[in-house]
């Protein structure tokens, strides 16, 4: 298996647009890092064809947003690793080496240049029989379909999970909260929302309760305050960008707090934002076909709270 991956030129970011001037000079290079060997060849054969995260999804990831600079910003590095250390436990997988994967991280990021971004991605799968976990880490472009959402925002649908809100209360067998490489779900539900004309989704419970979307966390502001549903017997993820939100909102003297909320709760918020680490903040134009109020007076600054 090779972790070649779809790579596009990246120029200057700036308040989620790609500015002129820097062309294709400007592009990532793509990177891949082995854990114990270090960097290879971006598109190196790293993963074994009977690697049991190849073959059963047996494993965790991270990903994050780096910035690049002297030195570049790895955003929320020490956040990512908590839960990358707590998917790992939750998988009966060694604990992840902090100060290991901390340099193989820094390693693949070194010429990450002044106003370009990338995404840094961190695997770790229980590898082949007897051998032992594989560790990977991986720097690629930010695609260009998420800078393009960070300035038009996105249509989401909302779909069925079909389980109750309390479901994982008592069932950790259910990997919920857990970065799992088994993502065959999510990139199902984000082929359905294509289906029907929207670019995200936002999972619900057979009531109606929402719950978070494929790869990104739900964000709104209603009442005069921020508000996301709360992880635990929910199942949901516990996002590292949604928790860097509600800091920042709490120094500026927004209300913050986790809560459990019905789509139509959503329809009645004044905002509503998918927040995750590459992207960021991005709004939310429509929910089931249905148009959203926007506040463009607070996106730039959950922006700013989503880098930290």
């Amino acid at each position: 298996m090779t972790t070649r991956e779809e790579t596009v030129p990246a120029g200057r970011v700036r308040d989620g647009r790609v500015q002129e001037g820097r062309g294709q000079e400007a592009a990532v290079r793509p990177r891949t890092a082995v854990l114990g060997t270090g960097e290879v060849a971006w598109d190196a054969a790293v993963v074994s064809a009977d690697d049991l995260g190849l073959g059963r999804g047996d494993g965790c990831f991270e990903t994050l947003r780096v910035l690049g600079g002297t030195p570049p910003r790895l955003l929320h590095l020490a956040a990512h690793l908590d839960r990358f250390e707590r998917s790992a436990r939750a998988l009966d997988l060694p604990a992840p080496d902090r100060a290991a994967w901390t340099a193989l991280a820094e390693e693949i990021c070194t010429d990450l240049g002044e106003g370009q971004e990338a995404a840094l991605r961190l695997l770790l799968t229980r590898g082949t029989a007897g051998a032992g976990p594989t560790g990977l880490a991986t720097l690629r472009p930010v695609a260009a379909e998420i800078v393009g959402q960070r300035a038009t925002g996105v249509a989401v649908v909302t779909l069925d999970r079909g389980t109750a809100v309390d479901a994982h209360r008592a069932a950790p067998w259910l990997l919920g909260g857990v970065k799992t490489l088994s993502y065959a779900v999510n990139t199902a539900a984000l082929r359905e929302a294509a289906r029907r004309g929207a670019q995200d989704v936002l999972f619900t419970t057979p009531a109606g309760e929402v719950l978070e979307g494929p790869t990104a966390t739900a964000l709104w502001f209603a009442d005069g305050g921020f508000r996301t549903v709360p992880a635990g017997a929910t199942g949901i993820l516990a996002g590292t960008t949604q928790r860097a939100v509600f800091a920042g909102a709490r120094a500026a003297g927004h209300p913050a707090d986790e809560r459990v909320a019905t789509v139509p709760d959503l329809h009645r918020a004044d905002a509503l934002w998918l927040v995750s680490s590459v992207r960021g903040a991005v709004e939310v134009t429509s929910l089931d076909g249905r148009a959203l109020p926007r506040r463009p007076d607070l996106t730039p600054s959950v922006r700013a709270w989503c880098e930290g």
